[in-house]
């Protein structure tokens, strides 16, 4: 089922969650809502379920307002961080529960719901599970019987909130894994919001970048990735070192650096900055009239495949900043670098943004 946000606004008290919000999702599509906390997109997502209304602004499902249609009308599968399960009942009574709901006319017998639990739990690969009680089951198990009590009653909209919140980090890397091949087989809509850029960039079809109640950038995890459209994209999505500057005719000049940016080239000497990631940042050893930032080598973290520099500015406005460079650990190992080496730092790519008075 297809979806449109239409101007959607939401204020609570003086804090603006939501700012005119529209995004069209395709039916079948697996869309991720990402950003910090408090930059909507829960509220976006309680809106979408009817748990939460706008104050300005329409909803449509399959071209259809459901905009004041009651939560229990839409359609919608609901799964929270928390799980949610009711603790008193079995994975079976858990997962059966929105089908024995149903109104008579439409429930199902209790023959046809055995069999549709049965196929729910082998869906999520825990109908080995039916007869306990969720607190036998860890957080993943809990999370994944969520998942199937949601899908019971058939959604045409599947909403999740931070469904891998609450888990560790391994639990969750094999959930997020486990939730695209779940979505590739039953191809349900389906909306979930997440802090977590590598959640977001592994698992979605698209990823909405949200920030202070208004969508900054749609689109491909790479798309979002290579090409951010704002400073803001840039930063939220992954370590990034930031280097200020004058911009100027198509560059942008620092201290010890001059990046070019062609996309600038009507600048005439006003304020930019330069975001680059580690692995795009070139580091040789310092030798007298070497061109780049000289830095010292304060730290060198190497854990598997990768080094992870932490390097200290000599002179200028930056000498407080902490640049983060990256390589391979074979590279770092066979050029011999020892901590407290000057090095010289020279950004091989950059996004360059210009300041046209928007106060950065």
């Amino acid at each position: 089922m297809s979806i449109e946000i239409r101007n959607v606004s939401k204020q609570f008290g003086d804090f603006r969650a939501l700012d005119n919000v529209s995004l069209d999702i395709e039916s079948g599509e697996l869309v991720a809502l990402l950003g910090p906390s408090g930059c909507g997109k829960t509220t976006l997502l309680r809106i979408i379920a009817g748990l939460e209304s706008g104050d300005a602004g329409n909803i449509l499902f399959a071209g259809e307002d459901t905009t004041d249609v009651h939560v229990r009308e839409r359609q919608v599968g609901f799964v929270f961080q928390h799980y949610a399960l009711f603790r008193h009942m079995t994975v079976f009574e858990n997962v059966a529960f929105g089908l024995r709901m149903k109104p008579r006319a439409t429930r199902p017998s209790d023959a046809q719901i055995k069999q549709k639990v049965h196929d729910l739990l082998g869906l999520v690969q825990l109908d080995w599970l039916a007869d306990r009680f969720p607190s036998q089951l860890s957080g993943g198990q809990r999370q994944r019987i969520a998942l199937a009590r949601a899908l019971a009653v058939e959604p045409k909209v599947l909403l999740l909130d931070e469904p891998f919140g609450a888990l560790d980090a391994k639990v969750r890397k094999e959930l997020r894994r486990w939730l695209r091949r779940l979505h590739d087989d039953l191809h349900v809509t389906s909306i979930f919001v997440t802090h977590d850029q590598e959640e977001a960039l592994e698992v979605a079809d698209r990823v909405v970048v949200m920030n202070k109640g208004r969508i900054e950038q749609i689109g491909t995890p790479q798309q979002v990735w290579d090409h951010p459209a704002s400073p803001f994209v840039y930063g939220f999505l992954g370590d990034v070192n930031l280097f200020h500057g004058r911009a100027h005719e198509g560059a942008l000049h620092g201290e010890g650096f001059s990046i070019a940016a062609p996309e600038h080239h009507g600048a005439q000497d006003a304020k930019g900055f330069a975001y680059v990631r580690p692995h795009d940042l070139e580091v040789e050893r310092y030798s007298p009239g070497a061109t780049g930032i000289v830095a010292q080598l304060s730290r060198a973290i190497v854990v598997g495949p990768v080094a992870r520099l932490e390097l200290t500015p000599q002179q200028g406005a930056a000498s407080d900043q902490i640049i983060e460079a990256q390589m391979s650990s074979a590279e770092f190992a066979a050029r011999g670098y020892r901590e407290g080496e000057t090095l010289v730092v020279t950004p091989r790519r950059a996004k360059v943004f210009v300041d046209h008075g928007a106060g950065v």
